[in-house]
């Protein structure tokens, strides 16, 4: 197997919020009494300076503080946490350096602050403008200050900002999921996360399931959302992400390209791949923060990916982008050819799920709209390499520590 070493970013988990949504299945829990943000610093600093030597000499093009809520952290903690990463990493001088924020008054210190301290990108959880459904998906923040949130954040000079709607949501008709993306426009935002509100395990919602639009309804809230983000000026360029020209998320890039990322913070998730001894291994922070905060260094769990698993975990990734993947980008991150997936491949183009570009394959609009159909030929084909039963295969988690955001049209970390 012959593995080219990919480019690396970084993501950090804040676990703490304010109140958790219903519809969250992220590694996320309700502050009870102080934040501890001295404490929580501190043991962030320690698992970078633990998990460095991984990644000697390796550059980090992007640094991701995804929760949770990191903005309940100050921009000071923000700052430390950065001045942590350029001592044990080396911080590419143009790293993108995105903070996830709700639009709420429980943050602390204005976004003006948090640029100072070196964050250079934003992603504010709006998800609707629509004050009765914000309450209902259990949001704390209104519509007006997710307008005020992108006001500040303007005259920070953060424009290069994220703004994260769901669609398909409790009692949402198609004129309210249209109403939403026209003023989330409004606030010229650089990206639009869209995503399909879906019930997960685990959740309030998946117990307590909240009336929604059905499949077609959704479906054309999807189609005609997209029509109106693409006059906007926006491009689709993965399953859940548009934006303007040049200005796509490069940390969640990396991620759908299955390029490598350091994992910090209680349940974070990490990807690294070694070429010289041909091998990709992922990385397991104890999820709950009392225990992340008390684990030693060897607590971290690692996992060598088997070979017979790589096509699929590179296509959980690679077909949520529009433009698909090339053989040759397949060929270096898991050491394979495409002759390894062939049968794959064929039964997709057969089905109408995948088109060839001549250089590679990508999902096709229908593929695009039942990606978890699509994905799951190459589970079978994992299976079939491995003689374990489909259901057997585990799937990966993306650094947030959410297993079902890849496998669903939900995105990284901020839903990009």
């Amino acid at each position: 197997m012959d593995l080219a070493t990919p480019p690396l970013s970084l993501y950090v988990h804040f676990p703490w919020c304010v109140r958790k949504c219903p519809y969250c299945d992220f590694n996320s829990y309700t502050l009870s009494g102080e934040l501890g943000e001295a404490a929580y610093v501190q043991r962030l600093a320690r698992d970078l300076a633990a998990q460095a030597p991984a990644v000697a000499g390796r550059a980090v093009r992007s640094v991701f503080f995804g929760g949770g809520t990191p903005s309940l952290f100050s921009p000071r903690a923000i700052g430390a946490v950065l001045e942590a990463a350029g001592r044990e990493l080396i911080l590419a001088p143009d790293a993108e350096i995105t903070l996830e924020a709700n639009p709420g008054t429980i943050e602390r210190g204005a976004f003006a602050e948090y640029r100072a301290a070196g964050v250079t990108r934003v992603s504010v959880g709006a998800q609707s403008f629509d004050a009765q459904i914000l309450t209902a998906l259990g949001r704390i923040h209104s519509p007006q200050e997710t307008r005020r949130a992108a006001e500040e954040l303007h005259a920070a000079g953060l424009d290069n900002f994220n703004l994260d709607l769901m669609y398909a949501l409790p009692g949402q008709e198609l004129s309210g999921a249209l109403d939403d993306v026209r003023q989330a426009l409004a606030l010229a935002p650089a990206h639009v996360s869209h995503y399909q509100l879906t019930l997960e395990p685990g959740t309030v919602f998946a117990a307590q399931p909240p009336a929604l639009p059905d499949d077609d309804l959704a479906a054309q809230m999807l189609a005609e959302c997209g029509e109106q983000l693409a006059r906007a000026g926006y491009h689709q360029y993965e399953v859940s992400a548009y934006a303007r020209v040049q200005l796509e998320c490069r940390h969640n890039l990396n991620y759908w390209q299955f390029g490598d990322y350091l994992g910090v913070g209680a349940g974070a998730h990490g990807k690294l791949t070694y070429a010289t001894r041909a091998e990709v291994t992922r990385t397991t922070q104890p999820r709950e923060p009392r225990r992340y905060l008390a684990a030693a260094d060897a607590d971290l769990a690692r996992h060598v990916v088997a070979q017979a698993e790589l096509p699929f975990e590179f296509m959980l990734n690679a077909l949520r982008l529009c433009e698909g993947f090339t053989g040759r980008l397949f060929t270096e991150r898991t050491g394979l050819g495409l002759e390894r997936i062939a049968a794959a491949l064929e039964a997709g183009v057969r089905r109408g799920l995948l088109l060839s570009t001549g250089s590679g394959y990508r999902a096709s609009a229908l593929g695009m709209r039942f990606l978890n159909e699509t994905l799951l030929l190459f589970m079978a084909e994992t299976a079939q390499m491995t003689g374990e039963s489909t259901l057997s295969i585990g799937v990966p988690e993306v650094a947030t520590g959410n297993p079902a955001a890849l496998f669903t049209g939900r995105g990284g970390p901020d839903g990009e």
